[in-house]
């Protein structure tokens, strides 16, 4: 619920910044090891976007796989998992590259 109260917020924010009164379509950036639960982010934006600048809003995500730096293989692997081992050589000392993100992409906005 929090994530989608956030969310709100930025979108109220950048209303009275730039000047827009209705949004209709948020993008969502989500990564594969941001543990983010996508159902219950959209159910819970449901909840909080009523009465506000984004009640007709709907939501679309992105998806972005995980990716990792492994030290040991010196290369850049797939990482389904955070804090998983490398999938190339077993190895634990991968550093997330890409993956974990969570933003607001773009808005359509009126």
């Amino acid at each position: 619920m929090s994530l989608a109260e956030s969310m709100l917020q930025i979108i109220e924010d950048a209303a009275r910044k730039d000047g827009f009164t209705q949004v209709k379509t948020v993008w969502l950036e989500i990564g594969q090891l941001a543990c983010v639960e996508k159902e219950s982010l959209c159910f819970s934006f449901e909840q909080v976007k009523k009465d506000s600048i984004a009640e007709q809003a709907r939501l679309e995500i992105i998806e972005i796989g995980g990716k990792g730096w492994c030290s040991q293989c010196n290369s850049q692997v797939a990482l389904p998992a955070l804090l998983g081992p490398c999938p190339a050589c077993g190895n634990y000392r991968v550093t997330v590259t890409d993956g974990d993100q969570f933003r607001i992409r773009e808005l359509e906005v009126e």
